[in-house]
């Protein structure tokens, strides 16, 4: 393991408890080894990008400290998503309902493009229901290959009817590192 670096991980949901599935996903993130959850964003509904016919999305940000490599998280989140059901591989299930999506959105302030992984992620300044919650969390952060912060890039995509603050979202969520102690409202 090497330094550690901040990283910002997306989770979504529009399949079964869509809830269980964003704790179970930070649970297992908390438990995994070179990794340490320090904030995480409100929990948002949102209508779904994709085929019709698809249930509303839960989605929400987390901030990591971790030690992994971006590859090595990549894989972690990967192997949290395939634990949960997810299938990955054909274009269909790309866009179609899932029990878990984890995106990586940023590590460090790198840029990288390589076979499976981009960062900043390719489609993050285009997401209002990744940009609400990330911003919660480091709206000055300067996107890394746009030059312009996070806030500004989500004032462009602002749309209030495109997401609501999920109301049964239980308090222990907000809480950093294993669901005991506090966490500030900024993990910058």
């Amino acid at each position: 393991m090497g330094e550690s670096v901040q990283a910002y991980i997306a989770l979504g949901s529009n399949l079964g408890a869509r809830e269980i599935h964003l704790y179970q996903a930070r649970l297992a993130l908390e438990m995994a080894t070179g990794i340490e959850v320090v904030c995480a964003s409100r929990i948002y509904e949102t209508d779904p990008v994709g085929p019709e016919g698809q249930g509303p999305y839960l989605n929400a940000v987390l901030g990591l400290q971790t030690e992994l490599s971006a590859r090595a998280l990549l894989d972690q989140l990967l192997e949290i998503e395939r634990q949960q059901g997810r299938r990955r591989g054909t274009e269909i299930e790309r866009w179609s309902a899932r029990t878990l999506d984890l995106d990586l959105l940023l590590y460090a302030d790198e840029c990288k493009e390589e076979e499976g992984l981009e960062i900043p992620h390719p489609r993050l300044h285009e997401r209002a229901f990744v940009l609400e919650p990330l911003c919660e969390l480091a709206g000055d952060r300067v996107h890394p290959r746009l030059a312009e912060t996070l806030e500004t890039l989500r004032a462009r995509l602002a749309d209030p009817g495109a997401w609501r603050i999920w109301p049964q979202m239980s308090p222990d969520w907000r809480l950093a590192g294993p669901l005991e102690s506090p966490q500030s409202e900024s993990c910058q």
